[in-house]
């Protein structure tokens, strides 16, 4: 069984759908204790670190894993903020966000951890900022700074491959992503995701969301497709972010994120985080532990596991490439 390491962890959407294709979840680390629980929860996982990964040597994860338990994958989704378009308080030059803000420079240390464990497979997953402008090709030089050359920028969008809610994203990997695209059905559609009955059936995390009194007063005026809430975002004025979005109720959703909220397509209330994992093809058995903020946050910085499980099937079908090719040498 083939085994993978798993930085800045999150939730566990990354290595759900890794888990779900028989990989073996060996080590995960994020420096965010209710994610961990989050994690633990759901995940079967040898070790569970909960540390600073831009402060941790790769001979302090050898030294747990053991010298003869290296990882054969590593996946990690460092955090995006610094990159996304969505802060519109990210640095003005991409090159800064990469090597003078604190928390963008924690790729760094994930190209860092990769070059030294020498995985046969990784993915590191962010938003599409992180290739912008000067990036991609500073990339490219710190992955041959530690040793590799081959390195490809897979933009794949979650739509395309089942996920009922808009989500582009890079998977920088030293493996070429092409994945087989999957049509949406109308069972995939935002009202057919949603759970009948709505906040009365007991599912974990379907809780109902306390919507500001401020926001109920418009509430029964929004219609589908509307917005309660325009934020200012790094592509400026004419490029808000739109959120307590009234959902259409026979098209796909707009990107889950962390602080999004979203109001039912029919009825004058917000979207459970339940509903918010659904959109991003959690099972309904995954429960997310700690506040409903942080719950929130959970659900909108996970990779989706549905895409991450094809993902996982075409790096199983690498490495096992790669060791019939071994074998005939």
């Amino acid at each position: 069984m083939y085994k993978v390491i798993d930085l800045f962890c999150g939730a566990g959407g990354f290595a759900l759908g890794f888990q779900k294709a028989g990989f073996q979840i060996l080590c995960a680390i994020d420096q965010n204790e209710q994610v961990l629980n989050t994690y633990s929860r759901n995940i079967s996982c040898e070790f569970v670190i909960n540390a600073d990964i831009s402060t941790l040597h790769s001979l302090d994860i050898i030294n747990l894993v053991g010298i003869s338990n290296l990882p054969d994958v590593i996946i990690a989704s460092p955090p995006c903020e610094p990159y996304t378009a969505a802060n519109y308080k990210r640095r003005k030059k991409p090159l800064q966000r990469l090597y003078d803000d604190p928390i963008g420079r924690l790729v760094l240390d994930a190209i860092r951890l990769i070059g030294d464990l020498n995985p046969k497979a990784f993915v590191i997953e962010n938003v599409k900022g992180l290739i912008e402008g000067d990036l991609k090709d500073a990339l490219i030089r710190e992955f041959e700074y530690v040793g590799i050359k081959k390195i490809y920028f897979n933009i794949l969008n979650a739509e395309h491959y089942g996920c009922p809610s808009k989500r582009s994203r890079v998977f920088i990997s030293n493996v070429e992503l092409k994945l087989k695209r999957e049509k949406i059905t109308p069972d995939q559609y935002v009202i057919n995701v949603l759970p009948e009955n709505s906040i009365y059936e007991p599912l974990p995390n379907h809780n109902e969301i306390t919507i500001m009194k401020s926001y109920m007063n418009k509430l029964a005026k929004l219609k589908q497709g509307g917005a309660l809430v325009y934020f200012r975002s790094a592509r400026g004025k004419k490029h808000p972010i739109r959120n307590w979005v009234r959902l259409k109720p026979y098209e796909l959703a707009p990107t889950v994120m962390g602080n999004s909220r979203f109001i039912h397509p029919f009825e004058d209330r917000a979207l459970t985080v339940r509903e918010h994992a659904r959109l991003m093809t959690f099972p309904d058995d995954y429960t997310f532990i700690g506040g409903i903020e942080s719950q929130f946050d959970q659900v909108g910085e996970a990779v989706p596991p549905l895409l991450s499980y094809k993902i996982a099937i075409k790096i199983k079908e690498y490495l096992a490439m790669e060791e019939k090719i071994s074998l005939q040498i």
